[in-house]
């Protein structure tokens, strides 16, 4: 099956991921669900249905109800993909968590997504989550598990930690599960019951303009019907192996990732905790993976990597490129070198759940680089003119609007950005700037505001404004994004510093590093004593970044 009819009725439609989840173990319980060769770990799919059950009766034991938020600050671990299906199983919305924030994110997000449940790795690389949340959450130490009680989080009472010895105030995973050996399977098959597919039960932080993330909540048939319809586009089936080394926290992982495989009873391949292009590659071919998902700077990882020659990765057949251009030489190279001649770009935001177009396995090579395909079925797509809201038609340009199945169910806790995003007709305005072309495909051609894509990591410069603004030595800043070979967009920091105060570029990204999110780390830092501006006042960041393009003698990356 090449395309998917616009007429045709998905099997999950209706359903919760429960009921689909139950349905895949029965059909294809032998299967391989849930692998991981680095750790030489391996489930099937009535083993991995086990295992989620058991945490939906730890987390029933917990207290944690329908409803209730509980997040997850890990890698791509094993207990990632069980917590996610176990929180579906009672009902409970999962609150992701970027593994790269830093303590001034975790704060934020601990306390606007009222999450009563933390679960959390202990360390990655130079990451110390323990410590981290012991920053933030100085209670925890003293508290009895399963009893936190801090003044800044009034909802949070429970904290595990997945992996490593578990601190004070906490339980381990094995803890945690023992506790819901007590909760009945009659319990359990009562909670599943009184499920609905239009509820929530997931909330993903997007970077907002205001400078702090907003946070998109989800439903069963947001996430279904986006992972039924982007696996079917692939032509994914039980037989397929799919290597998912992009991070769960991200819709690209566990919504086309994990909930796609499980929806469609493919085996879920993770090379490992982050990307890696030499693991990536070992974990394709060893499992003889059918579908690789990316961005293009981890495609172009794994075609420079040293142990690439001589590769057997015939297997591959399928996937998806996202998250930012593909540049046609790279898309020609997956094809030729990696044998993943029937890849697709899909196009979408964590607000649409997250696809909103997709390319044919079929288009042509130019299709596939140069457009994001058409609308998933089931989606409506729109262009208007960003300043009347008119409709255009095709080969003009304007805002990308998309109605349907993908439209998240608003901002948790911020009506005001919801009924900014979508309007009254339930159209999402997505920000993006596109193109319809006669063939019915888009091409995405800038966007409204200020967004900086760096390796596929949406990046909004107002937040790292916000940050820098806090610094005592800073008078101004502004941020923007400049081109990049190798992760598409860089950002670059113009600063003005306060009259006799001092500062390096060290140590201004040094500041960065204590508190963001190691992408949102500024590359380039100019100290100026004026910025571009309108006649109004408005600093003009267009023009400083061709400044930047001219001094530094950047070049945008070639897409077609």
């Amino acid at each position: 099956m090449d395309s998917v009819s616009a007429s045709s009725n998905p099997w999950v439609e209706g359903l919760t991921i429960p009921q689909v989840l139950a349905a895949t173990v029965e059909r294809y319980g032998a299967h391989d669900a849930l692998v991981f060769p680095h750790r030489d770990a391996r489930m099937s799919y009535v083993e991995f249905g086990a295992a989620v059950a058991a945490c939906a009766r730890g987390l029933l034991a917990a207290g944690i109800d329908k409803g209730d938020h509980v997040a997850i600050w890990a890698t791509n671990v094993p207990e990632w993909v069980i917590l996610q299906f176990a929180t579906a199983e009672i009902g409970a919305v999962l609150v992701t968590i970027n593994p790269a924030y830093r303590p001034f994110e975790l704060r934020y997000v601990l306390k606007q997504s009222d999450a009563k449940a933390l679960f959390l790795v202990d360390r990655f690389k130079s990451s110390d989550y323990f410590a981290m949340l012991a920053e933030v959450c100085p209670e925890l130490a003293l508290s009895q598990p399963g009893a936190l009680r801090a003044a800044e989080y009034p909802r949070l009472q429970t904290v595990v930690a997945i992996q490593g010895e578990a601190p004070a105030g906490t339980w381990s995973w094995q803890q945690f599960l023992d506790r819901g050996a007590a909760i009945g399977a009659d319990r359990l098959a009562a909670q599943r019951a009184q499920l609905h597919c239009g509820e929530p039960i997931n909330i993903q932080y997007t970077s907002g303009t205001t400078g702090f993330p907003k946070a998109a909540t989800l439903s069963h048939r947001n996430l279904l019907l986006n992972a039924c319809y982007v696996g079917m586009m692939q032509g994914i089936g039980p037989d397929d192996r799919m290597c998912i080394p992009v991070p769960f926290y991200h819709c690209f992982g566990c919504v086309l990732g994990t909930l796609c495989a499980a929806v469609h009873g493919a085996a879920m391949i993770i090379p490992a905790e982050s990307f890696q292009s030499t693991a990536t590659l070992d974990a394709i071919e060893k499992e003889r993976a059918t579908v690789l998902y990316g961005v293009p700077t981890m495609f172009i990882a794994q075609l420079e990597d040293p142990t690439f020659a001589g590769r057997d990765l015939r297997s591959l057949r399928t996937g998806i490129m996202s998250g930012s251009p593909c540049p046609i030489e790279i898309m020609r190279q997956v094809i030729d070198r990696m044998g993943a001649s029937e890849l697709t770009i899909c196009y979408g935001q964590t607000e649409a759940s997250p696809v909103i177009t997709q390319t044919l396995r079929s288009d042509p090579i130019e299709n596939r680089v140069e457009t994001v395909g058409r609308p998933l079925p089931g989606v409506e797509v729109k262009l208007v003119d960003p300043g009347t809201g008119a409709t255009l038609g095709d080969n003009q340009q304007g805002e990308l609007c998309t109605r349907g199945h993908v439209v998240m169910l608003g901002y948790y806790q911020n009506p005001e950005a919801t009924q900014a995003a979508i309007d009254s007709d339930g159209w999402l305005h997505t920000g993006d700037l596109a193109l319809r072309l006669p063939n019915g495909c888009y091409r995405i051609t800038g966007r409204i505001k200020d967004l900086v894509i760096r390796g596929g990591e949406n990046i909004y410069p107002r937040e790292v404004e916000e940050f820098l603004f806090r610094h005592p030595a800073i008078e101004q800043a502004s941020v923007v994004g400049v081109p990049d070979l190798k992760f598409g967009e860089e950002l670059c920091a113009w600063i003005k510093l306060k009259r006799g105060a001092q500062l390096s570029e060290d140590e201004v990204r040094a500041y960065c590093k204590q508190s963001l999110a190691h992408f949102k780390v500024p590359r380039y830092v100019r100290f100026v004593e004026e910025f571009p501006q309108t006649v109004t006042g408005k600093i003009q960041k267009f023009k400083i970044r061709e400044l930047m393009i001219d001094d530094l003698k950047l070049v945008e990356r070639e897409t077609a």
